[in-house]
């Protein structure tokens, strides 16, 4: 589950995995940075306010984070036979360290790869609202991380970059626009995971 600050991201994820595990499926419903044990260290140093974290800086704490939870949470969930939930991950780093901060596509994608392992989502839910509309859910969501606080051009850079993978993606990404009721978000959600378990063999 992807998208911009405010866009309904962590909500949508909750509903999902509610709503797959009272169709009977294993659900793992996870979140980025902060799914290890480790990665709640790096969560913390991440998002809080406090201090200046160097573009190069914070791609590596979100790729070590991801590193972390790849090896301990997804990929044994994933031979559990769960079906993972993940609120962010590849594509958050690509599109706010590659393009919102400049640091260039390769250079992510090479870090990524290390990373992952070369994991990659079989669904990516790109939930798209306007960046004025997300940024003003995220601020009255209460405390601002770091990356609430950055700039409107920042966040639409953010966007534009999340945009651009989706249609470079040869139908990874599915994208929803969120900005209506919650309801019809969350059947839209339903009705791409739906075809994505059918292509499976697993509806």
């Amino acid at each position: 589950m992807e998208g911009v600050e405010g866009c309904g991201k962590s909500t949508h994820a909750g509903f999902l995995a509610r709503r797959l595990r009272a169709r009977g499926y294993r659900v793992l419903l996870t979140a980025e940075p902060g799914g290890s044990a480790a990665g709640k260290s790096i969560r913390e140093c991440l998002l809080t306010p406090r201090g200046h974290v160097g573009p190069l800086a914070e791609l590596f704490l979100f790729e070590a984070d991801r590193s972390q939870h790849v090896r301990e949470v997804i990929r044994p969930a994933l031979a559990r036979g769960a079906i993972v939930v993940c609120d962010r991950f590849s594509d958050s780093s690509r599109a706010y360290q590659g393009v919102g901060r400049g640091l260039g596509l390769r250079l992510v994608n090479a870090v990524d790869r290390m990373a992952t392992g070369g994991l990659r989502p079989d669904l990516t839910l790109l939930l798209d609202v306007p960046v004025r509309r997300g940024v003003e859910r995220a601020r009255k969501r209460g405390a601002l991380t770091r990356l609430d606080r950055e700039s409107l051009a920042f966040h639409g850079k953010v966007r534009r970059a999340f945009l651009n993978l989706a249609a470079r993606s040869g139908g990874r990404f599915h994208v929803i626009g969120a900005l209506g009721p919650a309801s019809e978000t969350a059947a839209a959600v339903d009705c791409a995971v739906a075809s994505a378990l059918r292509r499976k063999g697993l509806a």
